[in-house]
């Protein structure tokens, strides 16, 4: 399988925009011989974008259409975040799209931050599907933090191969490459769960700086990853200005235990389970 990890420029409540530069790389990624292509999250609106509460859509809605028309002109999968809206609320979602441009898996992120509870509800659910390719599972972001990573374990015992992770990782303006964010934070449960259960996470990141909101003036900076459990296969430019597609050639790697299996195979490895 061959993912590409599109590090995109999000402005903030800029859809046309954001969605102009995603076309593009779509389109690029695809004629570098991409079976998927992994996008940020939110990219609608960007992430905590005030805007989103007035003029997000529901799913399936004219911005997901969107990328289900470029999935079927460009015959890729597409994974990405959008902003959702039902009824009177708000998701943070990730939806993965065919390369017929059907929508085969929609997730809402979990594990909302603090300074997202004004703009979006809790997900109530964790799916995975069969493709191709293997087994993918989708979350978001801070769902894959190192107290949630129980999201990320429930996808690997329900046989993810890969977990496709769109994702705004965000820093204050001052911090530089130099002082490693995104070790401790993102490839240190990346790696545990990709070594614990021989599986890949991957997550592809924006850039620029935040307008509106509360988190307005920080930065992202990129550094999208993908892990394996010898480390890291891919990893993106710490870059705030500009985006760009890195590409990784996979093997995604067999399931070779279910169920009861799992956790004694984990056993065997030295983890230890007592209560």
């Amino acid at each position: 399988m061959k993912l590409g990890l599109g590090q995109l420029l999000v402005e903030g409540g800029e859809p046309e925009r954001n969605f102009e530069r995603a076309a593009r790389m779509i389109k690029k990624a695809a004629a570098q011989g991409c079976d998927i292509i992994l996008l940020p999250e939110t990219i609608d609106f960007a992430w905590t974008h005030p805007s989103a509460l007035e003029e997000s859509l529901p799913i399936p809605g004219p911005f997901s259409e969107f990328f289900c028309r470029a999935a079927q002109e460009h015959a890729i999968y597409i994974c990405l975040g959008l902003t959702e809206k039902e009824g009177d609320k708000h998701y943070n979602t990730a939806i993965l799209i065919s390369n017929k441009g059907e929508i085969l898996l929609k997730h809402r992120k979990i594990n909302l931050l603090e300074v997202e509870f004004p703009f979006y509800e809790i997900g109530q659910k964790l799916e995975v599907v069969d493709t191709p390719f293997g087994k993918i599972g989708v979350n978001i972001c801070a769902d894959n933090y190192g107290d949630a990573l129980h999201i990320g374990h429930t996808l690997a015992r329900m046989g993810a191969q890969i977990i496709l992770s769109p994702s705004s990782w965000t820093v204050d303006y001052h911090v530089t490459e130099i002082d490693e964010p995104y070790h401790e934070k993102w490839f240190k449960p990346f790696h545990l769960l990709a070594s614990m259960h021989d599986i890949i996470v991957a997550s592809a990141t924006s850039v620029g700086y935040i307008v509106g909101g509360p988190y307005e003036g920080k930065k992202k900076v990129g550094k999208s990853l993908v892990v394996d459990k010898n480390g890291i296969v891919v990893e993106g430019m710490f870059n705030e200005f500009a985006g760009e597609l890195k590409i990784a050639e996979l093997q995604l790697p067999k399931k070779n235990f279910k169920g009861v299996q799992i956790g004694a195979s984990l056993r065997g490895k030295g983890y230890k389970f007592d209560l």
